[in-house]
């Protein structure tokens, strides 16, 4: 948690230091600084420790040396100076999607634009028009930006919640008295993002439990302490409830604070059918219980098999289940390569063969280099040449690997007029390729739509990466005819890909359910530009189960051998 909250900070320094127009070099620094940070596995308290911290690339004495103030201090003098130079209102204006920090300092100094709400308003008024640089067409998408940032307001992302949950239920268990803990309610469900994280706890000490609940070292504030709740918020702001039952309702419970609300209801009209109570203390025939100390057993007093926690959203998993007809939905140990992923060569921060060592720690077969293509320039996008040099660097490592192989590949870029990056000569000789649209994104739906058919009808592209572009709470997704895209990418054999880095979850589960509905294979990458973005793999295979997606639904669950052969079905060879 604290690597987070130390990378945030930098990057939050970095955009104030953009704003105030400060040396670029400047900026560039600290925002480097943020990334290295926010790539390390490693708790950066313990490096501190040991001194460590220097060692770290980008991360010199001066950074050392605020990164320790902030650890003793829990605040950082140097930001507080910062956020004392402009405005707090300007500040959270850099958080609108496509407000960079240039635009937000023009407005400010040149409109007397402080706040969102006034920016809103100029916006209306269109008393910015005129402006250096600043069209119609840019302030519509800054609109748009708007009303993204104000819906995401107090919803967090499902990974970074999740680990926080992870980490407070793994200290709870170990409390003396309690029994199972589980973190419930959108978050068990994985919902793509979350208000408050809810954790439940079976014991007969409320009182104790809550009490060392209260005084974990992550807390920051107690909004409330009883018997049986607690409710603290936690480093980051965001609000974790934790509720004590006894062990006998704990199944019931779960089932309950799990939800959805309209799951819930279905189950409860199932129940009324059979002349029974449901409630978050169990299932009653009369005021006898009959279920409730675990979920399977609540589920079953309804005549019900037990329903997984993502298909808990009234989209058809009560009749499916009364039906028998529940699919066997994709678990994380069915992944057995990531075929998305970036190293040191384009906007990666590891070399290759780092990056395949830490794939083996997870106990994969294969994974796939996709580097960026030329003419992505801000991530140092590889020509042909470049790509050829690759291959040669694959084929060494992989000779020093058993049991594992690395996969040529590219990200190449769709251009706006549908054409690709690279030639077909470079394309064909690559393992996997995974086209991408990563400018152009205001183009009307035709447009677009008609790029994403284009890069799906050459035979040498296997797959369409991030689908419809979104990035959660701030990017809406590209105005992409999504029935179309489905349709061709069925007839053409291109897969689609679950984007599993919690920033993304493109395709959306309603999304991969639609292309799963319509025979449409599914990839399910990380897009890992460090070693600490590979376990994010289980965010996305989240979105998948949520889709009532399969494993045979997948391409990265097919042994090594059988993947390639399906490949080369896409270039007529498999």
């Amino acid at each position: 948690m604290k690597n987070a909250e130390i990378a945030g900070i930098l990057d939050g320094m970095a955009d104030i230091l953009e704003l105030l127009n400060e040396n670029p070099f400047r900026v560039r620094s600290y925002r480097k600084a943020s990334q290295v940070i926010g790539d390390q596995t490693e708790d950066i308290a313990a490096m501190a420790a040991a001194g460590r911290v220097g060692e770290l690339p980008g991360i010199g004495a001066s950074f050392a040396e605020k990164i320790a103030e902030f650890l003793a201090t829990g605040k950082l003098a140097a930001y507080e100076e910062l956020k004392a130079k402009a405005p707090p209102g300007v500040v959270e204006m850099l958080h609108v999607p496509g407000l960079g920090p240039k635009t937000a300092g023009l407005f400010w100094k040149k409109a007397n634009v402080t706040t969102i709400q006034d920016l809103s308003q100029a916006i209306d008024a269109g008393t910015l028009l005129g402006l250096p640089g600043i069209g119609e067409k840019k302030l519509e998408n800054i609109k748009k930006g708007i009303q993204t940032y104000l819906g995401g307001q107090g919803r967090v992302r499902l990974g970074v919640a999740l680990p926080v949950a992870e980490e407070i239920a793994a200290l709870l268990s170990k409390v003396g008295g309690v029994g199972e803990v589980l973190p419930a309610g959108s978050l068990r469900r994985r919902r793509e993002t979350i208000g408050d994280v809810d954790i439940l706890v079976a014991s007969e000490r409320g009182g104790e439990v809550v009490k060392a609940f209260v005084a974990l070292p992550m807390v920051k504030d107690v909004l409330a302490a009883g018997d049986t709740k607690g409710s603290v918020r936690v480093e980051g702001g965001l609000q974790v409830d934790v509720r004590v039952v006894p062990p006998e309702s704990f199944g019931a419970a779960a089932q309950y604070f799990t939800g959805s609300k309209a799951h819930n209801i279905r189950l409860r009209d199932l129940a009324i059918g059979k002349k029974l109570k449901l409630n978050e203390y169990g299932v009653f025939k009369g005021d006898k219980p009959i279920a409730g100390k675990s979920e399977e057993g609540v589920y079953a007093a309804l005549g019900l098999p037990w329903v997984p926690p993502e298909l808990r959203e009234d989209r058809g998993e009560v009749e499916a289940a009364l039906e028998g007809k529940l699919p066997a939905l994709i678990e994380d140990r069915d992944i057995r390569g990531d075929l998305q992923m970036h190293s040191a060569a384009s906007d990666g921060s590891a070399p290759i063969e780092e990056m395949a060592r830490a794939c083996q720690d997870l106990g994969y077969e294969y994974m796939c280099i996709t580097d960026h293509s030329e003419s992505l320039k801000v991530a140092h996008g590889l020509s042909p040449a470049r790509l050829r040099e690759q291959r040669r660097e694959i084929d060494a490592v992989n000779k020093k690997l058993k049991g594992f192989r690395i996969l040529a590949g590219v990200e190449t870029d769709i251009l706006s007029d549908g054409a690709l990056d690279l030639p077909d000569k470079a394309l064909a000789a690559l393992d996997f390729v995974i086209a991408s649209v990563h400018t152009g994104m205001q183009q009307d739906a035709g447009r677009i739509t008609a790029r994403i058919v284009s890069a799906m009808r050459n035979p040498h592209v296997h797959a369409i990466a991030h689908p419809t572009g979104r990035v959660i709470n701030q990017r809406d997704p590209y105005p992409v005819r999504f029935d179309e895209m489905v349709r061709v990418a069925l007839e053409t054999g291109t897969a689609l890909e679950i984007n599993a880095h919690y920033d993304r979850l493109d395709l959306s589960d309603v999304q991969a359910r639609a292309a799963r509905d319509a025979g449409v294979k599914l990839v399910i990458n990380t897009d890992a530009h460090a070693p600490v973005h590979l376990p994010f793999m289980r965010f996305g295979v989240a979105t998948a189960r949520r889709g009532w997606v399969r494993k045979g639904d997948v391409l990265n669950t097919l042994p090594l051998d059988a993947l390639l052969v399906a490949l080369g079905r896409k270039r007529g060879t498999g």
